[in-house]
């Protein structure tokens, strides 16, 4: 028996894939916090690779880079998070390094977007921290570039300029947890599947965003973004 719907139903973002006219569905947004030690000590906390911090944004959260990023209602305190995404092709529970790194469909460039005065709230009264994590618009998107020859980002320098002032740079090398890692910890919390996204966690130097701004992302090894907050 075909469904039925009271209205139609939504139909999934999706991000270009260099190279190719098919797009990539984005199903689900998972975030890891805390993975370069710098930024976890700027946030006032340490980094744990035994016990890393998760949480999601809703996969329709997604916005396609380059191009225009709306600022959020609710915030006087937007901030930029430069990081590497990981796209993925396949999924599964309990997976181990090798199937973690296979299920990499491909890589790109994404901003974490935070309204980090509603985070800050949350943290002081022990809250969740979704109003400052998950709303419209808070998961810039690049391109995804598809591996190449099982290549995989693990190093190669990570940075953001906005206005044309360099906020944020670091290494991907300086993560505590691998991208392949990142899914390893995942996989044993959810069970993962085709068209979820990965942010890999971001470098030192996060900072506001205003109306008017302009952005450029790069990772070595990726074309860079670029987008504005209006």
């Amino acid at each position: 028996m075909t469904a039925s719907f009271p209205f139609p139903p939504a139909l999934p973002v999706t991000l270009a894939i260099v190279g190719s006219d098919q797009r990539f569905p984005v199903r689900r947004i998972y975030c890891i916090g805390r993975n370069y030690a710098e930024h976890a000590r700027e946030m006032g906390v340490a980094g744990d690779a035994a016990a890393p911090v998760f949480f999601l944004k809703p996969g329709d959260s997604a916005v396609a880079l380059p191009g225009p990023v709306r600022y959020p209602p609710a915030t006087a305190d937007l901030h930029h998070e430069v990081e590497l995404v990981l796209a993925l092709a396949a999924g599964g529970s309990d997976l181990d390094e090798t199937q973690a790194g296979a299920a990499i469909f491909g890589h790109a460039i994404g901003l974490d977007l935070t309204r980090r005065d509603l985070q800050s709230a949350a943290k002081a009264l022990r809250q969740p921290w979704d109003t400052g994590k998950s709303f419209e618009q808070a998961a810039p998107v690049g391109p995804i570039q598809p591996v190449a020859h099982g290549h995989y980002f693990d190093r190669g320098e990570i940075s953001l300029e906005v206005n044309g002032q360099v906020r944020q740079r670091g290494d991907l090398a300086q993560m505590l947890l691998s991208p392949a890692q990142v899914i390893v910890a995942l996989s044993r919390l959810y069970t993962l599947a085709p068209g979820d996204l990965v942010f890999t966690g971001t470098p030192a130097g996060v900072g506001p965003l205003q109306r008017g701004d302009t952005f450029s992302a790069r990772i070595q090894g990726l074309a860079p973004v670029h987008g504005s907050i209006v």
